[in-house]
């Protein structure tokens, strides 16, 4: 192979489809080392999709389908998909989605939106789903330029969103955004405190650096398991010795962005939320509060402080992430709206679509019935 020749290999795109634990493995450096030069989230890590395949139930029925694009040693795009089976059916899936509120792809600045869409084009046509559904796609998400751009994939958009719910605003000052909010709300929070006080001393702290995280996480589960059995709810994360929680928060500490408050009352620990920074924002990923201590509103209490908390830190924005929670809404200044695409692959899935398509159409028709007035008697 001559010079010029030698050069138009190397710069030329690869493509590859991982599947294997073991080549998930190997690729860890290359990735850390785009998610860095892309400033990615830690969604979109290799330690955080790599933590969650270590540790995620029932991985027997899940298969990695991973897509990267290289050119020459630099890995230059990373596509994290995954098949699980659910409902009968095989979802082609975001990689990690059980714990990921932004999903995305990392895209080098020298990768063209055309090399995404055949690294697409390549997961797709290995087959072995059912449906591909693509959620939570923030409006600013890489990968919602590539579906919008020329050289766009053929995916479908589908009908169902999220939101998630941020505070954001020009305060200086945690005390300046507390003294913004409406004066019912502002008495509330006060009353709480004083009902949490007499019981004891009411403290808010960070947990530092080096303060082991373990206890607080059992804490957090068994706060989490009393509120799922409550609501009848199950989630494998809260299980007690499930070893995904504790996987997830070591990524955060070792990325640098963990924030674990606690609300403490009399030395009781009856509020936590583990939480992390990038992008100048606050993050809050878990939360959960002591239902003894509940004429209290610890949970209220503690988001109120820990919002301050960031306004002081000097960081833009506290995002509660996805959700349609009450109280995120209440507190939120503003909300982005996540859309998905959903498409099917199989016969079995183009008539799971259709069917649920239906169900849809035959739900909103009912609804729209119900809203609609009554028929006037005629005289």
């Amino acid at each position: 192979m001559n010079a010029h020749a030698r050069i138009e290999a190397e710069l030329a795109d690869r493509f590859e489809i991982v599947d294997s634990t073991a080549r998930l493995a190997e690729i860890g450096p290359a990735w850390s080392a785009l998610w860095r030069r892309t400033a990615g989230v830690v969604f979109q890590s290799h330690d955080w999709v790599s933590a969650w395949w270590r540790t995620v139930p029932g991985v027997e029925s899940r298969k990695l389908r991973i897509g990267l694009v290289w050119r020459g040693t630099d890995l230059i795009a990373v596509l994290p998909l995954a098949i699980q089976r659910r409902k009968g059916l095989r979802w082609l899936e975001w990689a990690a989605i059980d714990c990921t509120d932004y999903p995305d792809v990392l895209i080098d600045l020298r990768c063209p939106p055309a090399s995404v869409t055949k690294l697409w084009q390549q997961a797709v046509a290995l087959g072995g789903f059912d449906v591909y559904f693509l959620n939570r796609l923030r409006p600013d998400a890489t990968f919602r330029a590539v579906l919008d751009g020329p050289d766009r994939p053929k995916l479908l958009p589908n009908r169902r969103t999220e939101v998630s719910s941020q505070v954001a605003g020009d305060w200086t000052t945690g005390q300046q955004w507390f003294d913004s909010q409406s004066k019912k709300m502002r008495q509330t929070y006060r009353r709480a405190r004083k009902t949490l006080e007499e019981t004891g001393e009411v403290v808010f702290r960070l947990l530092p650096p080096d303060e082991p995280t373990a206890p607080v996480l059992a804490r957090l589960g068994e706060l989490k398991r009393r509120w799922l059995a409550d609501s009848g709810r199950v989630t494998p994360l809260f299980d007690e010795g499930a070893p995904a929680l504790p996987a997830l928060v070591q990524v955060l500490a070792k990325a640098g962005a963990l924030r674990i408050f606690v609300l403490e009352c009399a030395g009781k620990v009856i509020a936590i939320s583990v939480n992390f920074v990038q992008r100048g924002t606050l993050m809050a990923f878990v939360t959960s509060y002591d239902a003894e201590y509940e004429r209290g509103s610890p949970g209220m209490v503690l988001l109120m402080d820990y919002v301050q908390w960031a306004i002081d830190q000097g960081l833009v924005a506290v995002d509660f992430l996805c959700g349609s929670e009450s109280f995120k809404a209440r507190y939120a200044t503003q909300q982005l709206t996540l859309s998905s695409v959903m498409g099917p692959r199989t016969l079995k899935g183009r008539l799971a679509i259709l069917a649920d398509d239906l169900r849809h159409r035959m739900q909103a028709h009912l609804a729209a019935r119900r809203a609609s007035p009554a028929p006037t008697p005629a005289d």
